[in-house]
């Protein structure tokens, strides 16, 4: 029997007005198949509502009655990201009765890692119910909260998907994956596939969150195309080497952080383009730490994410970390749709009632199951 297709679903905390969407055909281990993807925008209405939500989110910090900008923001959301998998679905020809699930990770309002005896927190907007009533097909999602309950971080999730990609491209281990959205993730792999994989993963520091937040505050421009702005200004060497004495930077891993955890303050006084050189460097460097701290130093780092895109920022990376660095699609892989197809695995992980995280991942205590399960009604 054909192993059906699972969707995934993706929104980066840099709110670029995007959602990423992947199909992937897999058995929860082994990658088999992977399918069509698409870069979809959302209606400017529903960008317009998203930003208010993410401000009011940094105000609540958990404390009190959730922001009235989450209601009607997730609901406009949630519709949106299903309008968009029915289009897709229609243009590549596959039909609901082969999709076995949709892997819906919402959008990231607010995260908060354990830390100090404080326990964790996550929020993500995304109604499941919604998802599996406007497409007809079976939703998972909510794939954070379990691990934060358990007392883990929450994050990163990526790390089982990242080594059943890495295996898929016949890589040899260890091998790592580094994923530069909002905020920038690495996995390290040593080996082996779902509960036997050897992995070592964590969030190496901010990417390009502060830098998209930098230049559209001073320019009105979405983001640095092409790392025009950083290529025109200087680093200044001082604050990166004082924001480097952050404790993150020396906490052991597992460890993971919010779009807000290191922000654009760094630049602040100077010019456009020295700002963007600096947070440009700031983010590269947090990367090397994180390089330093792998259980062995990779050959060579497998970069995937909008960042890969930034010329300046590779750069940065590859000589602050001393190692070759390369984008995801030079292997073969989509490097933008590496999260979304990392949410249509682990839906089907899910369904197959396989955990999700790891105490070398998140430091949940041992592997543990996760997301809900909404089933679609069957005409």
């Amino acid at each position: 029997m054909t192993t059906k297709w699972t969707i995934g679903l993706m929104t980066g905390t840099v709110l670029d007005g995007h959602v990423d969407i992947a199909a992937l055909r897999t058995d929860g281990e082994r990658i088999i198949e992977l399918g069509p993807w698409q870069l979809a925008s959302y209606p400017s209405d529903v960008q317009g509502l998203l930003a208010p939500a993410m401000h009011a989110a940094q105000a609540w910090g958990f404390e009190g009655p959730e922001p009235v900008a989450f209601a009607q923001a997730e609901t406009a959301l949630t519709r949106a990201q299903a309008e968009a998998v029915n289009a897709f679905l229609a243009s590549n020809g596959i039909a609901k009765a082969d999709v076995a699930a949709i892997g819906f990770h919402g959008q990231t309002m607010l995260h908060r890692a354990a830390r100090q005896g404080v326990p964790g927190a996550t929020r993500q907007l995304g109604l499941g119910a919604d998802m599996a009533a406007i497409t007809g097909i079976d939703v998972v999602y909510d794939f954070r909260s379990s691990d934060v309950a358990a007392g883990g971080q929450g994050a990163p999730l990526a790390p089982a998907y990242h080594a059943a990609l890495l295996e898929f491209g016949g890589l040899e281990a260890p091998a790592a994956l580094l994923n530069l959205g909002g905020v920038g993730n690495v996995t390290w792999w040593g080996g082996g596939l779902g509960e036997s994989a050897r992995l070592a993963a964590f969030d190496t520091g901010p990417a390009n969150a502060p830098i998209n937040d930098w230049v559209k505050r001073h320019s009105g421009e979405p983001f640095d195309r092409d790392g025009a702005l950083a290529s025109a200004g200087r680093v200044h060497e001082d604050r990166v080497a004082a924001r480097l004495k952050h404790p993150y930077f020396t906490t052991p891993y597992p460890k993971s952080l919010d779009r807000n955890d290191f922000t654009a303050s760094l630049a602040d006084g100077l010019s456009l383009e020295d700002g963007a050189a600096t947070l440009t460097a700031f983010s590269a460097a947090a990367v090397a730490a994180g390089i330093d701290s792998l259980p062995t130093r990779p050959r060579r780092l497998t970069v995937s994410g909008g960042g890969r895109r930034n010329p300046v920022l590779m750069r940065f990376i590859a000589e602050r970390s001393g190692i070759d660095v390369i984008s995801a699609d030079e292997l073969g892989f989509r490097g933008d749709a590496v999260e979304a197809e990392c949410f249509a695995y682990l839906a089907m992980r899910v369904l197959k009632g396989l955990p999700i995280s790891f105490p070398a991942t998140t430091g949940a205590p041992h592997p543990l199951k996760g997301g809900r399960i909404v089933r679609a009604a069957k005409s």
